[in-house]
């Protein structure tokens, strides 16, 4: 089956043009290749569909929060056409009987790429000994812990070597445990950070940082980067668009449903949003991805201090960013695309150009989250009325969404 889509603008070669006439084909029905459908699209966008390096669709395990199924179908309704999956599993993928196991779902259920990855130690711990990384390493996006920093340093650095040896990245969850039990939330991400950035550059090992929250951890990696570390780091869609001051205040406003706001690293100082926003800019910070972390309606249902952390994030990204950044001219949106879309697949040697995500951005709409195709409803938009809403999403020349 051909799709051509006729009008509205196009991302190409990262800018945006008039498009005349795209046409996608469906390459896994190439026997059907003379069926054609025609769609105007108006003032629409055609954008590179987008890629989300940190996703948790907690299967297997925890199956009650969210499935491979409908977390996947989440992502293709906000335009992702890849994801990775991070290893907060039970089992936890460790090794290859292991991460068959999340393997065996991904490919019955998934109706876009999912690639998992694998723990970094043994038991997802951060401590003890490492995962069988050589034996996952052709079935794993990368090793991450996430959820938990590797505490020790030798640890860190022999898991550096062998990442390396193995042409793969280490994708650190940031969190000194000595410094947290000392209160030091902000000290205990940036410290780490600029531990392993002094490892990453003493073993040559490619080394991503996930969800980085305050100004220190921009500062750091920024001037790693200067250095010729070869670093790489995301933030999320909350720590662009949101600072203390609305978490205070949405939760003076609803304390039951201040759940919406708790997530790990917490969302900081109005300062932080400020150095977020300039690293995405300047290209210190290289991506944005969701940690779409849902959890069951009960969960998060117990005020601010005592839900869980993580919030769902893969169907109100896009309309956040385009409507908290993009239309108030702080960012353009070449550079937005080229966060979600183009710079996670370079950094994470992923194909480009499997898929594409038509987007209105012309018409408002209120975010409704009890709409979700997710099982995970909770998050700190519901309400927001922004714009940017997906029409249609394309991998690989198949509809995977379409409004």
């Amino acid at each position: 089956m051909k799709t051509v889509l006729r009008g509205g603008k196009l991302y190409k070669d990262g800018a945006l043009t008039d498009n005349g006439s795209f046409e996608i084909s469906d390459v896994t029905n190439m026997n059907d290749c003379d069926e054609k459908r025609v769609i105007e699209l108006d003032n629409s966008f055609i954008l590179p569909s987008f890629c989300d390096v940190h996703v948790h669709f907690r299967e297997p395990g925890f199956g009650y929060k969210e499935t491979i199924r409908q977390g996947s179908l989440a992502g293709a309704r906000g335009g992702y056409t890849a994801v990775g999956t991070m290893p907060n599993l039970k089992p936890v993928p460790c090794d290859m009987d292991s991460l068959r196991v999340q393997q065996e779902i991904i490919d019955r259920d998934a109706v876009i790429q999912v690639i998992p990855y694998g723990t970094i130690t043994k038991d997802q711990s951060g401590t003890g000994t490492l995962s069988d990384m050589e034996g996952m390493a052709n079935h794993v996006l990368a090793f991450s812990d996430d959820g938990k920093g590797v505490q020790d340093d030798g640890l860190m650095r022999e898991a550096m070597n062998v990442a390396k040896s193995l042409n793969k990245l280490i994708v650190a969850h940031c969190e000194d445990e000595s410094l947290l039990r000392e209160g030091k939330v902000r000290e205990s991400e940036w410290r780490q950070i600029e531990r392993d950035l002094k490892l990453a550059d003493e073993t040559g090992c490619g080394y991503h940082v996930c969800h980085i929250s305050c100004k220190e951890s921009v500062e750091v990696i920024r001037d790693a980067k200067k250095s010729g570390v070869n670093v790489t780091c995301e933030t999320a869609p909350h720590y662009l668009v949101l600072d203390i001051e609305d978490v205070r205040k949405g939760i003076a406003e609803n304390p039951e449903a201040g759940g919406r706001f708790k997530m790990n690293p917490p969302i900081k100082d109005p300062a932080d949003r400020k150095a977020m926003i300039e690293g995405a800019l300047d290209g210190t910070v290289d991506m944005i991805a969701t940690d779409h972390a849902p959890h069951s309606a009960e969960e998060k249902s117990k005020g601010f201090e005592k839900s869980l952390n993580g919030i769902t994030g893969l169907e109100c990204a896009f309309p956040v960013l385009y409507t908290g950044l993009v239309r108030p001219g702080v960012m353009t949106l070449e550079r937005l695309v080229e966060m979600m879309a183009i710079a996670p697949r370079k950094r994470f040697e992923l194909p480009m150009g499997d898929g594409y995500v038509v987007m209105d951005l012309e018409n408002p709409y209120v975010l409704d989250s009890s709409r979700f195709l997710s099982m995970g409803k909770c998050t700190p938009f519901d309400g927001w009325t922004v714009y940017g809403k997906t029409q249609m999403t394309f991998r690989n020349g198949k509809i995977v969404y379409e409004v």
